[in-house]
């Protein structure tokens, strides 16, 4: 399981006051020194990300945070960047002390988790001090909030926080299947793979591995082949879907029968790990574009860049080949996304792949609330290309509300 993607693993942020024992309580859960202790308060400034396995909820990744108490010009950029890991987090540890009571950054941070209907857990740290405060228990209790008197230093009470973390986390967080509801058991699959520049050598990219691993899952036959053998592959064969690389979407959809579906990698992304109608809708954008606009290329990893990437060269020299004319392209990468959406009009996102479904829901939430239209690099290709009504022929659906 530790190699497990991030995107696949359940994020549960840790928040709390500065020196509460946030970094204590990682420690303690993972029984590993993982998180720097220090007793100096606001040793931890920026959130931090580690993966880890917590039987039997599997894989999952804790974030620790910087104190919601923190103070200051700095400080306060600190809160403000902790309060943004609430976009990525399926649910939320609060770490409190005993003998303390609520303060209003809690009860702020609480009516946040609220709104976003973010499953919380407190885990009432340092009992080996003091009494777990009746003050502090009764307002848990009137919040609805799971409170597990624990002690990072003696370990005492971490078992229990432990199965309180597996009884509240979100029941179906991660249960979305990326084709293999498309089919049923027995049902045949082509997953055209490029063999390029971007593929590493020896093995597959990550959103490829996926989705056959999911096509296993659900019991349906997998024929993998290059573009320039579809035709022989679903030849004598009773093919249900092909999904392709995007790139070679064009060449791939003249080989393949009208009578089979047809998809691509990064669609079936788009619909896992966000809002396909949304994206799909964003496509549509494109044709408003005009020369001199601005696009933020986002993708939500650091990728080797590769001398024909598909998100810094294929994909805007498509667009200005579409519009007639130079774009002003801005790129972003990684788990940060750009505060100055507004100023753009069109952001043109990867499939995902590397972040998980609440991260990506959020980026999408963020662009809709800046009036700014996102679509994913699948998606933009099939539109580009003319065919993403047949590139949505999987989800009858989303092509009834586009294509009436």
């Amino acid at each position: 399981m530790q190699t497990t993607p991030r995107g696949n693993r359940l994020h549960i942020a840790l928040f709390g006051r500065r020196n509460v024992g946030k970094s204590s309580i990682i420690n303690a859960i993972t029984g590993q020194d993982i998180a720097l202790v220090s007793p100096v308060p606001g040793t931890t400034t920026d959130p931090v990300f580690k993966a880890m396995e917590i039987p039997p909820l599997g894989p999952v990744v804790l974030i620790d945070t910087a104190g919601l108490d923190d103070e200051g010009s700095l400080g306060e950029l600190r809160v403000k960047r902790s309060r943004r890991v609430l976009q990525q987090a399926d649910m939320v540890l609060l770490v409190l002390e005993a003998g303390s009571a609520l303060t209003a950054q809690e009860r702020e941070l609480l009516e946040l988790c609220q709104e976003k209907k973010l499953p919380v857990v407190a885990a009432v740290n340092k009992i080996d001090k003091q009494n777990f405060l009746f003050t502090l228990e009764n307002q848990l209790k009137e919040l609805d909030i799971i409170a597990v008197p624990v002690s990072a230093l003696t370990g005492a009470g971490i078992t229990a926080l432990k199965i309180a973390l597996i009884r509240s986390a979100p029941k179906a967080w991660d249960d979305r299947p990326l084709a293999g509801d498309l089919l049923e058991p027995g049902d045949t699959a082509v997953l055209v793979v490029t063999i390029d520049a971007a593929a590493p050598k020896g093995r597959l990219i990550l959103p490829q591995v996926q989705t056959l691993r999911d096509l296993l899952d659900h019991d349906a036959i997998a024929i993998v082949c290059k573009e320039n053998k579809v035709k022989e592959a679903v030849h004598g064969q009773d093919v249900k879907i092909v999904i392709t690389d995007s790139q070679v979407f064009a060449q791939v959809e003249a080989q393949t029968p009208p009578d089979v579906l047809l998809t691509s990698f990064s669609i079936l992304f788009a619909r896992q790990k966000g809002d396909l109608l949304t994206l799909a809708a964003g496509a549509q954008a494109i044709d408003n574009l005009r020369p001199g606009d601005k696009v933020l290329v986002a993708e939500a990893c650091t990728h080797h860049r590769v001398e024909d990437d598909i998100g810094r060269v294929k994909l805007p020299r498509l667009l200005q080949q579409r519009v007639g004319g130079k774009l002003q392209f801005s790129f972003s990468s990684g788990t940060t996304f750009p505060e100055d959406l507004p100023a753009y009009n069109l952001i043109l996102h990867c499939g995902g792949c590397m972040i998980n479904r609440r991260a990506m829901l959020a980026r999408i939430a963020q662009a809709k609330e800046a009036g700014v239209p996102i679509v994913n690099y699948g998606v933009a290709i099939a539109h580009l290309l003319g065919i993403l009504p047949r590139a949505l022929s999987p989800f009858p659906e989303i092509g009834r509300k586009l294509f009436p």
